[in-house]
C-alpha cells in the first residue's frame, strides 16, 4: 500500500472524520488536478476546478482558487453524505476512515446515482467488504474506453478501501 503513504503522512484535520476528509481531498486532488478555467474532460463533459461538473459549468468559465476550494468541499460533502445515507448503519459505524475516503473519492468521480445502483454498495451492505472493494477495479471506463488514469485512481481507492482488512 505504498501509494497511500503520501496521504497518510500528515495533514489530517483530526479524528476519524477529519482523516477521511483529508485522505479524500488528497486522492481527488491528485487524480483530478485543479484548473481555474473550465475544460472538457476525456469524454467531453465541461469540468472546472478540481473535477467539478454540473449544469452551471460552461467551457472557458473561470473560478478563483477560493471558489474551487468551496466547490471541492461541497462535492466531497455530497459524496460523504451518500455514504451515510446508503451504507447500512452497522457497516457505516465500523468503517475505517481510509475506506470512507476511498469510497468518497469513487462517488465524487462516478456520481451518487451510479454508487446507489452499484454492486459495490450491494456487497458493502451485505458485509462483503473485500468483494465491495474489488468492485472498484471494474469502474475504469469512460465513454466506452478504458482510461489509464481511472485504472490508477481505482487502484488507489481500492487500497484505501481494503485498509484494515486481514
Amino acid at each position: 500500500m505504498k501509494n497511500i503513504s503520501r496521504w497518510l503522512g500528515g495533514g489530517a484535520v483530526g479524528g476519524a472524520c477529519g482523516l477521511a476528509l483529508s485522505l479524500a481531498i488528497g486522492v481527488v486532488s491528485h487524480y483530478e488536478g485543479t484548473e481555474l478555467e473550465a475544460y472538457p474532460d476525456p469524454v467531453g463533459i465541461p469540468t472546472i476546478c478540481t473535477g467539478h461538473t454540473g449544469p452551471t459549468v460552461e467551457l472557458h468559465q473561470t473560478k478563483t482558487p477560493e471558489e474551487c476550494e468551496a466547490l471541492l468541499a461541497g462535492d466531497l460533502g455530497t459524496a460523504f453524505d451518500a455514504i451515510d445515507r446508503n451504507v447500512s448503519p452497522e457497516i457505516n459505524a465500523t468503517m475505517p476512515p481510509a475506506r470512507r475516503a476511498g469510497i468518497a473519492s469513487f462517488i465524487f468521480n462516478v456520481g451518487v446515482g451510479a454508487f446507489q445502483r452499484s454492486t459495490l454498495l450491494e456487497q458493502l451492505n451485505a458485509g462483503n467488504v473485500r468483494a465491495a472493494c474489488d468492485q472498484l477495479k471494474r469502474w475504469v471506463y469512460a465513454g466506452g474506453r478504458q482510461l489509464a488514469g481511472l485504472v490508477k485512481r481505482r487502484a488507489t481507492e481500492r487500497e484505501l478501501c481494503l485498509m484494515g482488512l486481514e
